[in-house]
């Protein structure tokens, strides 16, 4: 099973590039360890339209829940939050269809990185969010592919082998708050969609 998240790391970009935010990656993370939570704020960064399980084009993004209260800082955790709800979005659907429900999710890529966004998301998906110590998964199989055709490996139970966790992040928030959360997020989709027009 496929599942596809049209903007997600790219929102952290927007952040720095177009919105001059923050500076860098990192400083997302630490905006956003220094307020307990959103603030009620939630993006919806459907900046090209929403992908699965929405599969809208004519959705736009919306930040909505702005108070007076509301700083950077809210913003940016929420848009670490709104990455993991993607993630928990699509991982609902594929349980659904799925024969067997998924019992962890394996991690990748340079969002990864961020342990407060792995941990937001094993909180919301209530199963353990394992992240290895080569994060550059693509680039590592596009190398064992290559390793394999010339011999340095023999089988893909030694590649398989080569894997090692840098730390697994398990569920620590009570999940009647991260369901809280889930559903407001839900609202928010609702009010980016179909924002375009369709005249045709």
């Amino acid at each position: 099973l496929e599942g596809s998240v049209f903007n997600a790391g790219s929102t952290i970009q927007w952040l720095r590039d177009e919105l001059g935010l923050i500076q860098s990656a990192p400083e997302c993370d630490r905006l956003a360890e220094s307020v307990p939570d959103s603030g009620g704020v939630v993006v919806v960064p459907a900046f090209t339209g929403l992908g699965a399980p929405y599969w809208d084009m004519y959705a736009r993004g919306t930040i909505v829940g702005l108070t007076r209260g509301s700083t950077k800082a809210h913003i940016a955790r929420a848009v670490l939050e709104c990455i993991a709800y993607q993630t928990a979005d699509l991982v609902r659907v594929m349980n659904a269809d799925a024969p067997c429900p998924l019992t962890e999710l394996r991690v990748d890529g340079g969002a990864s990185v961020s342990d407060i966004l792995m941990q937001i998301q094993a909180d919301l998906l209530r199963l353990p969010v394992d992240r290895p110590t080569q994060v550059e998964t693509t680039a590592f199989g596009a190398a064992a592919l290559a390793g394999l055709a010339v011999g340095v490996w023999h089988g893909f139970d030694e590649l398989a082998a080569l894997r090692r966790s840098q730390c697994v992040f398990r569920p620590r928030r009570g999940e009647e708050a991260c369901l809280a959360d889930l559903a407001r997020w839900h609202r928010a989709v609702e009010r980016s969609r179909s924002w375009i027009e369709n005249n045709v």
